[in-house]
């Protein structure tokens, strides 16, 4: 049940299964591993095994990131329709 905190490539892995609902909304868990799918995104929660792997993006940079971000503009957009009407 472990949340990564950023998003990575898998460089070493032993029956990793991760929950991808919170990204994708499907509820399988889907297995990693080096040599297929070895993209780890923040956000996302190890159900089985363990890995390690090398961090591409944090914060605002990851995929996790992005969405909010995106989410939080057409917010910020919407408020500016609201003041003004």
């Amino acid at each position: 049940g472990d949340l990564l905190p950023a998003d990575g490539i898998l460089i070493q892995g032993n029956d990793l299964k991760i929950d991808e609902s919170a990204l994708t909304g499907e509820s399988d868990h889907v297995r990693k591993a080096v040599d297929k799918d070895p993209m780890l995104l923040s956000g996302t929660h190890v159900m089985e095994g363990s890995g390690k792997m090398v961090v591409t993006a944090v914060g605002v940079n990851s995929q996790t990131g992005i969405i909010f971000t995106l989410l939080g503009a057409g917010g910020e957009e919407e408020e500016k329709k609201e003041k003004k009407g």
